[in-house]
């Protein structure tokens, strides 16, 4: 079995009803509540995301085959990349944060079309909030404990704009 953390999030069109396809999709194993962020990278001219973590298993799937289905999600959703933009707005967005096989040990990936754990998610506030949320324990491989890295002082800084809003997966599952 293989273990995922996915971080999704969307801005664009229905946002909750492309996370609850998205989450649907995954074989959710633990959701995160709603949060409502604003968006990251210095592209500020768009709408606010809603983020959230999914945490998945699959005692088939590869790393690889994680995220080839995050990929087709976003594609489903109807997402269409800018190269000018690449933290633009987005109907979807579906990214590994961190793969375990079925030993629970990290999976690692420096591969270009896939790097593992993801580059940038010990900086992102709206990756590790939604994710401690849900998994107390949890460490980004390389990176260390998801409760220490949200004691940096740019990423708590990052941590006191989030908006928690609501559960989405239990809502829709009730």
């Amino acid at each position: 079995m293989t273990r995922v953390v996915f971080s999704m999030g969307s801005n664009l069109g229905d946002r909750e009803a492309a996370l609850t396809a998205a989450i649907d999709a995954v074989n959710p194993v633990a959701v995160s509540e709603v949060y409502e962020t604003t968006p990251w990278g210095g592209d500020d001219e768009q709408p606010t995301y809603y983020n959230i973590a999914v945490i998945a298993d699959d005692p088939e799937r590869s790393a690889e085959d994680w995220l080839a289905l995050g990929q087709r999600l976003e594609e489903e959703a109807g997402r269409v990349r800018d190269p000018e933009r690449p933290y633009g707005p987005r109907t979807l967005d579906v990214d590994l944060i961190a793969v375990y096989d079925e030993d629970g040990a990290h999976v690692l990936s420096d591969e270009p079309r896939l790097t593992l754990p993801h580059p940038l998610a010990h900086l992102r506030a709206f990756v590790l909030v939604p994710w401690f949320a849900i998994d107390r324990d949890a460490e980004l491989p390389g990176r260390g404990r998801v409760r220490e890295l949200l004691r940096d002082e740019s990423v708590s800084a990052d941590a006191r704009a989030l908006r928690r809003l609501h559960p989405i997966w239990s809502k829709h599952h009730e």
